[in-house]
């Protein structure tokens, strides 16, 4: 493996010959770039939107963008909180089984019409699958009718009690008259949608007749950034203004115009496994992966220690579920290891490929170090790096892999965001986990009322798939997001999300 130490002296080496010639030819042009509308900042991110259709939208990368177009009944601040937001305010029933919502009065969609209470069962009920088809969300199978109450209330009936079901409402509520928001897409949030184009950017501009807090800049350019080694250069050349998740040796390269605000993803980084792919089937090949690697020398050398070990599908943000002990399920352990491997006919090892997407640096850090540790033990780990269009289709929609490394986030403040993906039918099973407890398990979450009881049996379920090693968990990756110091305001959530509307222009 390249010592860490050598790899950053050779990549500061090399940045710094191309940033002196890039200084000289600069030196022109930066009074030009002061003049520019200075209401305006340009955000670089390391994927293309893969949907501009909210419901259908898949990548954490695309949602966390979207979240400044489109808002659910309610939505998440950074305090954790859920706030009202196409709903002034809601009531549940003493049963947990109705959910009433009060239309806010006066707001508006993007093109200007007013929203109304047909909007909202609209939208929900396309995402339960109202038309026959499968739910695009797993939890919205617990919805047994969308009712419009009168032209300000919407009551959403639940087949059995559910007191955790609010955070499943921050879905994106759109017009039931737009016919294609998959090209023309509208919401209710702080930007409105402007134009994109494919692998080059996402453009919004200020809803100034958004119902809430106005957003302090007026334009915002999200610029794809699919080569992470250009990063650097591009904000220091003033191509972009921010960049979420640079890494900690990008951060060491940077120049005093940036402040760098330190958080978590709130994601799962794991080596996710194929269940279905031999050798992988075996329960005992999985656990083997699992006693090989050292995730504190994957933080060690990723991220230069930073970030939070997990053992689980959970993250410590969400700390009412969190289980810390099962850190310690799978202590590095090569001779068990072995042992495990023995014992399902692989006494010599195996191979196999990682495919990783390529334009997450950690994700493909993380891969060569898991690749160099597992060698160890004999197998040998081949990397294939991908782009992000491929790695959805391969990887997620098809489940054509043996191995990736990414990160996996929530959706909602919720549990079961995490969790769901797991049960053996699910369509976001992208690693075929097939578990007869935990399905029972998740099953028994779901049907609860009881907070306590729901909270114990999600604990149950994480604890399940620590034991069948049903992915190699590794850690919540730290986040640094760098911002010239023309700006402020950024603020991290405790979910996968980027608020733009909180930025301001630096007094």
């Amino acid at each position: 493996m390249m010592k860490r130490g050598f790899r950053r002296r050779w990549k500061a080496g090399l940045l710094a010959i191309v940033l002196t010639t890039l200084t000289i030819a600069l030196s022109g042009c930066s009074s030009d770039k002061a003049g520019e509308e200075s209401s305006k900042i340009t955000i670089g991110i390391p994927q293309d939107i893969d949907s501009l259709d909210p419901h259908y939208a898949t990548g954490a990368g695309t949602k966390e963008v979207l979240f400044n177009v489109f808002e659910g009944l309610v939505k998440p601040d950074e305090n954790g909180n859920l706030n009202p937001a196409v709903a002034s305010e809601y009531t549940v029933s003493d049963d947990k089984k109705v959910y009433t919502f009060t239309l806010r009065d006066g707001i508006k969609f993007h093109d200007g019409s007013a929203v109304t209470v047909e909007d909202i069962k609209y939208s929900l009920d396309r995402n339960r699958g109202a038309d026959g088809s499968e739910p695009l969300i797993s939890a919205y199978s617990q919805i047994e009718s969308v009712n419009i109450v009168d032209d300000t209330h919407v009551d959403v009936v639940l087949y059995e009690a559910d007191s955790d079901f609010l955070p499943q409402l921050t879905v994106a509520i759109i017009p039931a008259s737009n016919k294609t928001p998959e090209t023309t897409p509208i919401g209710t949030g702080p930007y409105k949608y402007v134009s994109s184009s494919p692998q080059e950017n996402f453009i919004v501009t200020r809803f100034d007749d958004y119902w809430g807090e106005k957003a302090f800049l007026k334009d915002v350019v999200f610029k794809v950034e699919a080569n992470s080694d250009a990063v650097v250069m591009d904000l220091i050349g003033g191509s972009i203004d921010m960049y979420p998740r640079v890494t900690s040796t990008q951060v060491s390269q940077l120049t005093d115009d940036f402040t760098v605000y330190e958080g978590t993803m709130n994601l799962v980084q794991a080596m996710y496994i194929n269940n279905a792919e031999k050798p992988f089937d075996d329960v005992r090949v999985r656990q083997a992966l699992c006693y090989a690697i050292s995730p504190q020398e994957i933080m060690d050398y990723v991220s230069d220690g930073a970030g939070s070990e997990i053992g689980s599908a959970m993250f410590p943000s969400f700390s009412k579920y969190f289980l810390p002990e099962l850190n310690d399920t799978y202590n590095t352990d090569l001779d068990k290891a072995k042992e495990l491997l023995s014992e399902a006919g692989l006494p010599d090892g195996f191979e196999f490929t990682i495919k990783v997407p390529s334009n997450y640096a950690q994700h493909v850090d993380t891969a060569q170090v898991l690749s160099e540790q597992l060698k160890k033990i004999g197998v040998t780990a081949n990397i294939q790096e991908i782009e992000w269009n491929t790695w959805l289709s391969d990887v997620y929609t098809d489940r054509n892999y043996q191995a990736t490394v990414v990160g996996v986030d929530a959706s909602t403040l919720s549990a079961s965001s995490l969790l769901a993906r797991y049960v053996s039918d699910a369509g976001r099973n992208f690693v075929n986990f097939n578990s007869a407890a935990y399905d029972t398990a998740y099953a028994n979450a779901q049907q609860t009322a009881d907070d306590t009881s729901k909270t114990e049996y999600y604990k149950e379920c994480e604890r399940i798939l620590s034991e069948e090693a049903a992915s190699v968990y590794i850690q919540d990756l730290p986040e640094f997001t760098a911002l010239n110091r023309k700006y402020t305001g950024y603020v991290f959530y405790p979910l996968y999300v980027q608020d733009v509307s909180k930025i301001k222009l630096a007094e």
